[in-house]
C-alpha cells in the first residue's frame, strides 16, 4: 500500500479540539458579562440612526436604475428571446459531467445556499402570473410540438408603495434580515425564534437523535412554524422546522441547519457549565452570538476566498455607521445565483473513508424530502459534500434542475435557468453592460470581450444581437474567470461589494464585538471544526470547500527486478497507466511523459476510493494483459500520493534477462522491450 503525504492536514478529533478551546477561551470575561449586545430578531436597531437598515421587509437596493418595459413595472426583455430558448442554447449541460477546474467541492454550493438563506428572501407572489414561452418541439416541455406550452410561475412580491410611475418604479423587498445574523438558524421574527427555543438552559429544540425538530403540534404546541413545502411529497408535519422556511429545500441544506443547531446547543452546555448564574435567555444569547460569529468567520475567511480568490475582499477596518447593508437587486436576483451552476445531478451518501453506504439518488428526489434521513445520516452527507467535486462554475446547469418535470414530458415543470433569467426581467434588472458600467468596470464592445469561448460568443450574438441586450445572470456566468477565482469580474465586483457592506455596516460584527482569545477562537474556526465537534465524522480535509487530491508516480525500467527504482534505471515515456476503482472498472487512463511520470487528478475522475494502478500499454501502444500493479487509497480531499512508482521487468514480458547495468545494457533493455524512448535519471 502506498503511503500518502498530507499537506498541512489537521487531526480533526473531538478531544483535541475540545482541549484547544478550553485553554483558549476567556470564560469569565465573556460568559459572565452582562453588557453583551446582540442582534434583534427582525434586524432593527443595529444602526442607531438608521434603525431599519438591514431589517425585515426592506426594499432591495439598485446598482442600476430599473429597466422595466414601461419604466414602471412591466417585465423587461420583450425584445429578447424566451428565457427557455436561452436556457436551451446556453445552459443545457446534457449528460456531461463538467467538474470544477479549481477542485471546488460540493460544500461550496451547499454553504452558499445556507448563507443565502441567512441574508435574503424575496418570495414569489400569488396574484401575478408570469409565463415563460416554451420553444415549439422542446423535448421536455413541448414534445408534441404544440407551440402552446409555457413554464409558469408568479411575479415576486414588492413594496405596495412603489410601481406608481416612472419616478417611483416597482421595488422588490427582502422579507428577512440582510445581516449575517444566523437568521436561518434562529429566525427573523419573534414567533419563529420563540418556537425554536426550549427555554431551558439556553438550548434550541432538537429531536432525540440530534436532528431538527419536526414541524408538528408536539414540538410546537403554541403554533406551527411557517414552512415552505413546494413539492408536497410529505405533509408539513413531517418536514423539519428551522429559522428559515426553506430548510427542507434539499437534504444537503437540511444537514447544515442541523449542524448549527447542534453547535448552538454545544455552546449552551459549555456556557452554562462555566457560569451557573446565567439564566436561560443569557445563555441563549451568548451561544447565539458565538455561533453567528462562527458563521461570519467561515464565510469571510474560508468560503469567499475560495470563490473569489485571495485578497479580493478588503481588509476589515471596523464598523462604519454610514454603510447600508441592504441587499442589491443585482446581487440577490443575478450575481448570487451563480451557485446553481455548481450543482451536480445526484447526491451520494459516504462513510468516513468515502465509501458509499447506499445507492445515490437523483438531485430531483432530494427536494423537500426529509424522509431520506430515515436511512441516511447527516454525517454521510457531510462526507459527500466534502468529497464530491462541484460542477464547473459556468453557464451550464444539470438536468435535474433545468428539466424538472411534474409528470411525463409535456405535463409541466420548471427550469431553474429559465426562472433565473425571467426573474431578472420581472425585477427590471439592468442589462449586463449597464451593470458593468455602474460598478466601475468598462463596458464591453463585443461578445469576445465577455468570453474567449467562440462557441458561446456565437450563441450570444445569435440570441441577443447586441452586447447591450444580454441578461445579467447570463453575462455573469459566461464571462471569463479572473485569475485564481471561479467567477468573472462582474460577479466578483457585485459579490465583494455586497459582502463588504454587510460586514462594514454591522455594529455587532464578530470582529467588532469580541476581543482577545475568544475573538481568535472564532476567527480561526473552520467548517471542518464545527463538523468534527458535532458529528461522528472525523476524517475530513481542513478546508472542506476544496477537494484536491492526486496519485502520481514514475514508470521505470526495473532492470534488477526489485520493484524499487535505482539511479541507473531509466524512466519510460509513452506507457499507459490505468486507474482502476474498487469495483474493477477503469476510471481513467494516462500516458507517461518524457520523464516517465504520470498523474491522476480530480479532473481524471479521482475520488475517494481504493485504487489499483496498472500498466496496460507499452510505448508502442501494445496491450499488456497482466502489467505491473500498485495500490493506493484516497479517503479525503487533501491526500497526495506521490510515490506510486511502477517498474517494468523484462521477465514480465518474456524478455531475456539483461546483463549487469551499463549504458549499453540499458539500451539493449529498451531494444528488447520494443521501446525506442528512454531517459536515465541523474
Amino acid at each position: 500500500m502506498v503511503k500518502s503525504k498530507q499537506l498541512k492536514s489537521r487531526r480533526l478529533t473531538f478531544e483535541s479540539l475540545e482541549s484547544r478551546e478550553l485553554m483558549a477561551i476567556d470564560f469569565a470575561g465573556f460568559y459572565g458579562a452582562t453588557n453583551l449586545q446582540t442582534y434583534s430578531v427582525d434586524g432593527t436597531g443595529n444602526n442607531a440612526t438608521q434603525i431599519k437598515w438591514g431589517s425585515t421587509n426592506e426594499q432591495l437596493l439598485r446598482l442600476v436604475k430599473a429597466q422595466y418595459g414601461d419604466s414602471i413595472s412591466t417585465p423587461s426583455g420583450s425584445n429578447r428571446p424566451s428565457a427557455r430558448a436561452i436556457s436551451n442554447a446556453i445552459a443545457d449541460q446534457g449528460t456531461q459531467d463538467i467538474i470544477s477546474d479549481r477542485n471546488l467541492s460540493a460544500f461550496t454550493y451547499a454553504w452558499g445556499q445556507f448563507i443565502d438563506h441567512d441574508i435574503g428572501l424575496t418570495p414569489t407572489g400569488t396574484s401575478e402570473r408570469m409565463s415563460i414561452p416554451v420553444p415549439t418541439g422542446d423535448p421536455y416541455f413541448d414534445p408534441n410540438s404544440t407551440g402552446t406550452k409555457t413554464i409558469n410561475t408568479n411575479r415576486s412580491v414588492f413594496s405596495e408603495t412603489t410601481g406608481k410611475n416612472a419616478a417611483n418604479p416597482r421595488q422588490q423587498i427582502n422579507t428577512i434580515t440582510a445581516w449575517m445574523d444566523g437568521s436561518m438558524v434562529y429566525g427573523s421574527d419573534q414567533k419563529t425564534a420563540d418556537g425554536l427555543r426550549t427555554f431551558q438552559m439556553g438550548k434550541l429544540k432538537m429531536d432525540a437523535s440530534g436532528m431538527l425538530p419536526l414541524n408538528n403540534a408536539t414540538n410546537f404546541p403554541s403554533g406551527i412554524v411557517a414552512l415552505a413545502n413546494d413539492s408536497h411529497l410529505v405533509p408539513d408535519n413531517q418536514l423539519y422546522a428551522a429559522g428559515d422556511v426553506r430548510a427542507n429545500e434539499n437534504v444537503e441544506l437540511t444537514s447544515l441547519h442541523t449542524l448549527f443547531v447542534r453547535e448552538h446547543n454545544r455552546w449552551a452546555i459549555r456556557i452554562a457549565a462555566a457560569n451557573p448564574n446565567l439564566n436561560d435567555a443569557q445563555i441563549y444569547q451568548r451561544a447565539r452570538a458565538v455561533v453567528i460569529g462562527e458563521i461570519q468567520a467561515i464565510t469571510y475567511n474560508e468560503w469567499l476566498p475560495t470563490i473569489l480568490g485571495p485578497n479580493v475582499m478588503p481588509r476589515y477596518l471596523g464598523y462604519d455607521p454610514r454603510v447600508n447593508p441592504d441587499l442589491s437587486n443585482e446581487f440577490s436576483t443575478a450575481a448570487f445565483r451563480f451557485g446553481h451552476s455548481l450543482l451536480g445531478d445526484d447526491i451520494q451518501f459516504l462513510d468516513s473513508n468515502g465509501r458509499p453506504t447506499q445507492s445515490k439518488i437523483p438531485l430531483s428526489n432530494a427536494f423537500f424530502n426529509p424522509t431520506i434521513f430515515k436511512t441516511a445520516t447527516v454525517e454521510q452527507l457531510y462526507k459527500y459534500l466534502a468529497s464530491d467535486p462541484a460542477s464547473e462554475l459556468d453557464a451550464k446547469v444539470v438536468g435535474s434542475i433545468r428539466n424538472f418535470l411534474f409528470g411525463p414530458p409535456g405535463a409541466g415543470g420548471f427550469d431553474l435557468a429559465s426562472l433565473n433569467i425571467q426573474r431578472g426581467r420581472d425585477h427590471g434588472i439592468g442589462d449586463y453592460n449597464s451593470v458593468r458600467g455602474a460598478i466601475g468596470l468598462p463596458k464591453v464592445r463585443s461578445f469576445a470581450e465577455i468570453t474567449r469561448n467562440q462557441e458561446i460568443q456565437s450563441k450570444l450574438k445569435s440570441l441577443y444581437g447586441s452586447v447591450d441586450n444580454v441578461d445579467l445572470w447570463v453575462g455573469i456566468l459566461v464571462e471569463d474567470h479572473m485569475p485564481g477565482a471561479s467567477v468573472g469580474p462582474t460577479a466578483s465586483r457585485i459579490i465583494s461589494e455586497q459582502f463588504n457592506r454587510i460586514r462594514n455596516g454591522d455594529r455587532f460584527w464578530y470582529q467588532n464585538q469580541f476581543a482577545g482569545q475568544l475573538l481568535q477562537e472564532i476567527h480561526s474556526t473552520k467548517l471542518s471544526d464545527v463538523i468534527a465537534r458535532n458529528s461522528t465524522l472525523k476524517n475530513l480535509q481542513a478546508n472542506v470547500f476544496v477537494f484536491d487530491s492526486n496519485i502520481e508516480g514514475t514508470i521505470f525500467a526495473d532492470i534488477n527486478r526489485d520493484g524499487r527504482r535505482t539511479p541507473n534505471e531509466a524512466a519510460l515515456a509513452g506507457w499507459t497507466v490505468s486507474l482502476i476503482g474498487s469495483d474493477n472498472s477503469i476510471v481513467s487512463t494516462v500516458v507517461t511523459g518524457r520523464d516517465g511520470r504520470y498523474r491522476f487528478q480530480v479532473q481524471n475522475g479521482l475520488r475517494t476510493d481504493s485504487y489499483t494502478l496498472r500498466i496496460t500499454k507499452d510505448s508502442n501502444g501494445s496491450n499488456i494483459a497482466n502489467g505491473p500493479t500498485i495500490r493506493a487509497t484516497i479517503n479525503r480531499g487533501d491526500q497526495f500520493v506521490t510515490n506510486a512508482d511502477l517498474g517494468v521487468s523484462p521477465a514480465a514480458r518474456a524478455i531475456p534477462t539483461p546483463p549487469p547495468p551499463s549504458v549499453a545494457s540499458i539500451d539493449q533493455f529498451y531494444s528488447e522491450l520494443g521501446t525506442t524512448s528512454r531517459r536515465r535519471t541523474r
